[in-house]
């Protein structure tokens, strides 16, 4: 079975950074939990990250983005990520109430 290299990137580790912080403010024990589920979502992504659908900031880089969700509720998160032949980067971190890249909130 095909597996994928998957790189966090800058951009990525700071959005989960800012996320565990702020979470940890309230409730550490579940930035913790919030932080190791996470990982596993993202780890995740080793094996077929081609499941996952296409992100609507796809129109917006004008590449194509995808998105796997982490999380329910108001804790939800949206992992926005690019194939590559044998590598998978995580380019942010979104929680799921964010706009989308290009999107203002009129739209």
């Amino acid at each position: 079975m095909k597996r994928w290299s998957v790189i966090v990137e800058r951009s990525a580790q700071q959005d989960i950074e800012d996320a565990y912080l702020w979470l940890a403010d309230r409730d550490f024990e579940a930035a913790v939990r919030g932080f190791n589920d996470l990982s596993n979502t993202i780890g995740s992504l080793e094996r077929f990250p081609e499941r996952c659908p296409l992100a609507a900031e796809t129109g917006f880089f004008g590449r194509e983005i995808r998105q796997i969700c982490h999380g329910r509720r108001q804790h939800k998160y949206r992992i926005l990520f690019t194939i590559g032949e044998r590598t998978v980067h995580v380019l942010h971190v979104r929680h799921g109430a964010r706009l989308r890249f290009g999107e203002t909130p009129e739209d």
